[in-house]
């Protein structure tokens, strides 16, 4: 793309004094005369460049309005191209990389530095998540709408959105958008997303609001559970929610303490550790964790 060859164009002029147009041509795959457009829109963006003919020629910066070179240091650098990596995890391409070798061209080192930081953004699900990601990223640069059948606890239905943005949020991704249905902006999870198809051209809104994303708003705490768990689980309660989540009593066992945002999801977890847990409060829950082993319990007779 011609924006992403000029930023790289840009960067070699940063890092090096003086460079030709056939290495650029080279380096960047076009015609010299591709290269000689891309100089001229970069002057009229306001970047003074010089060109010198003859044998010692090249493109260079005019001296004096040089951007200073540390603006990105070696480890801001890195740290750019373990985000750009994460991303090419869940687009099913590589295009991010090759817009980081872009952007660094000129200072190889960057790219061969610290590569112990991996970050992969997709999930179990990879196959079916990167067409979906792919799919509303294009409606979202080509404002277009998006409809697919949602499937959520209250059942399925049929969404058609206007969508504005996506996310990666509480280890899953998002799409933020205007939900014709609902009439109002809405968060959907991708996974939970199928049959996806792109639609007609929309009118995008003015100033579209961003998602309110705390906990205290997606997760209220609608009720403070205590249990008491077994100490062979105490790594299940530090991973999900943290060592300051219990207290280690006398006897071994752990008093835990959190915040949950319905019964069905409490009456889950607890269920999920076997008897390895018991639930003290909410105490009227307690009879519901009761019914519901009774249910897996029939279903084994």
């Amino acid at each position: 793309m011609k924006l992403d060859r000029m930023i790289g164009i840009l960067s070699i002029l940063l890092q090096q004094e003086k460079v030709t147009a056939p290495y650029l041509a080279e380096k960047f795959e076009v015609s010299r005369r591709t290269i000689n457009r891309d100089i001229e829109a970069l002057c009229m963006a306001g970047i003074p460049l010089v060109t010198e003919q003859g044998v010692n020629g090249g493109v260079s910066i005019m001296e004096g309005y040089k951007i200073e070179r540390t603006l990105l240091s070696t480890s801001d650098m890195q740290a750019i191209l373990a985000g750009l990596r994460s991303l090419d995890s869940v687009c099913g391409t590589n295009r991010y990389a090759q817009l980081m070798e872009k952007l660094s061209a000129g200072a190889s080192n960057l790219l061969a530095g610290d590569t112990h930081i991996l970050i992969d953004l997709s999930s179990w699900y990879k196959d079916t998540l990167s067409p979906k990601i792919e799919l509303l990223h294009s409606a979202i640069i080509s404002g277009r709408r998006v409809s697919f059948c949602y499937h959520a606890p209250k059942g399925e239905s049929r969404r058609t959105i206007e969508p504005y943005d996506l996310l990666f949020q509480w280890a899953g991704w998002y799409v933020w958008g205007w939900c014709v249905k609902r009439e109002d902006f809405r968060l959907f999870k991708l996974g939970r997303m199928t049959e996806l198809q792109m639609g007609e051209e929309f009118e995008k809104r003015s100033s579209p609001p961003l998602p309110e994303l705390s906990p205290e708003r997606i997760f209220p705490n609608a009720y403070q559970v205590k249990a008491r768990i077994q100490p062979e689980y105490k790594w299940r309660l530090v991973e999900e929610y943290g060592p300051d989540s219990f207290i280690e009593q006398p006897d071994g066992t752990l008093l835990f303490s959190f915040g949950f945002v319905d019964k069905t999801s409490i009456v889950g977890w607890i269920a999920s550790f076997g008897g390895g847990a018991e639930l003290l409060e909410p105490s009227e829950f307690r009879k519901d964790v009761l019914e519901f082993a009774e249910g897996i319990r029939r279903n084994y007779l």
